[in-house]
């Protein structure tokens, strides 16, 4: 049984991904957690420390199978302490000559907080390569219809003419940017924390600063520049990636959440033979995959703001922001993993109605050329005078159900040559083109003059 929608054997596929339940759950937390005993009592051999019969054997033994996490719960639950079951538990595997060296000098929180180092860098390995394929079919979506005509929208209403290649372009560019943010923060989250009692090392004497340095070095993390117990901008800013990233997810989602809708139908999402979207209208598909990334997204940016208020950390030591992120940490990783996952599937199989696009954009005739419009009538009487005359036009227009370009030319502002040259694509197109293949090809130089 399980309370959390993470654990679900029902549901949840729609919260997480099995490599990332694997990391996050009792048993590869507790085995992440063995592990940088183990480093720690090499590290510990390395200065000397703790005798190095003693670190092999906790290596041999310090195994998850090895454990009943049933009696550690219990050993927790009875001590109130957050890994003294564990501690006790272990101890009752390990050979008597090593019993007194594992766990040596290190808090819980040099070892929880070494542990978000680790996982922290096994979830960006993971978000970077699924960043990379909702990148990979945006720009393949980019550039297959670079020139698929389509109504641009702002305010939910017809704008001007755009190609769905240069929406698909904006996508792209906006999640390679969260890979260069992605990579960017690595070096500062993936680190250990091994500072004591307060941060001073004080424990391990004048081998403090070169056990911090083979400590890392056993777990291929970086060292910090001091121990971090109540700098907690590390966690946040990680979790705030994580925002970042489901917020992109959940605004491709909601464009084609839109689109999709019977009364557009520009795009559909991918179908799966079997799939029902109701129990009452069997004539539904409803937009699951679009749909779910906003939901998805809303709980990560909850978590993000849950991660930001630790920050606010009292002395040099302050349990309630890092508990806090033991709960917020595991759950955004799991449910923007999830995210990403359907976010590639979305993109990957999405369906786009060329010819439903360009009829949309046929039904607004003239209007939705209003701009081009009235750069050519304003290079006789100005922009803000060409304005004026063009929305004079386009309100007549809309009331009488006549063409916008139609009651430009019946009132004499602009001839039909004017009008003509205005509606070419490549005029009322703009640089929407040459924008997406900047996006297609790499290119990232800005568009104008300097």
């Amino acid at each position: 049984m399980s309370s959390h929608l993470t654990d679900s054997v029902l549901y949840g596929h729609l919260w997480t991904t099995p490599e990332l339940h694997e990391l996050f759950d009792d048993t590869g937390r507790t085995r992440s957690w063995l592990a940088i005993l183990v480093a720690l009592a090499h590290a510990q051999a390395d200065v000397g420390l703790v005798p190095a019969g003693a670190a092999d054997a906790i290596e041999r033994h310090a195994r998850v199978e090895r454990l009943d996490l049933a009696e550690v719960g219990v050993g927790t639950r009875a001590s109130g302490h957050s890994t003294l079951g564990l501690i006790r538990c272990l101890r009752a595997v390990l050979p008597e000559a090593a019993r007194e060296w594992v766990y040596y000098g290190a808090t819980v929180q040099d070892l929880t907080d070494t542990w978000f180092g680790l996982t922290m860098r096994a979830v960006a390995d993971i978000v970077d390569r699924d960043l990379d394929r909702c990148h990979a079919a945006s720009v393949e979506l980019a550039r297959r219809h670079r020139d698929t005509v389509m109504c641009g929208r702002t305010h939910g209403q017809p704008g001007l003419p755009i190609t769905f290649g240069f929406k698909a372009a904006v996508w792209a560019a906006e999640l390679a940017r969260h890979r260069e943010r992605l990579a960017q923060l690595r070096p500062r989250v993936e680190i250990v924390q091994l500072g004591g009692a307060l941060g001073t090392m004080e424990f391990w004497g004048k081998e403090a600063l070169p056990l911090l340095d083979r400590f890392a070095a056993q777990l291929g993390l970086g060292v910090p520049e001091l121990p971090w117990l109540t700098a907690r901008d590390r966690i946040a800013e990680f979790v705030m990636l994580l925002a970042l990233v489901t917020g992109t997810l959940a605004k491709i989602g909601n464009e084609i959440f839109e689109l999709q809708r019977p009364e557009i139908g520009e795009v559909a999402e991918p179908f799966t033979e079997g799939t029902v979207g109701s129990i009452t209208m069997p004539h539904k598909r409803n937009p699951e995959l679009s749909e779910h990334l906003d939901t998805l997204a809303r709980i990560v940016r909850s978590d993000a703001g849950v991660a930001v208020e630790g920050l606010v950390a009292l002395h040099e030591r302050d349990g309630r922001g890092w508990k806090a992120e033991w709960l917020v940490l595991p759950e955004a990783s799991q449910l923007t993993g999830a995210a990403l996952g359907f976010a590639s599937r979305l993109l990957e199989g999405l369906q786009v109605d060329a010819a439903r696009m360009r009829a949309n954009l046929d039904t607004h005739g003239g209007s939705l050329l209003s701009e081009p419009l009235m750069a050519a009538l304003a290079k006789r009487i100005g922009k803000h005078s060409a304005h004026e005359a063009v929305y004079a036009a386009a309100m007549a227009a809309r009331a009488d159900g006549t063409d916008l370009a139609d009651r430009l030319l019946a009132d004499g502002l602009l001839d039909a040559t004017e009008i003509a040259e205005a509606s070419d694509p490549g005029r009322a197109l703009g640089a929407t083109t040459a924008f997406v293949d900047r996006v297609v090809g790499g290119v990232s130089e800005p568009v104008g003059p300097p």
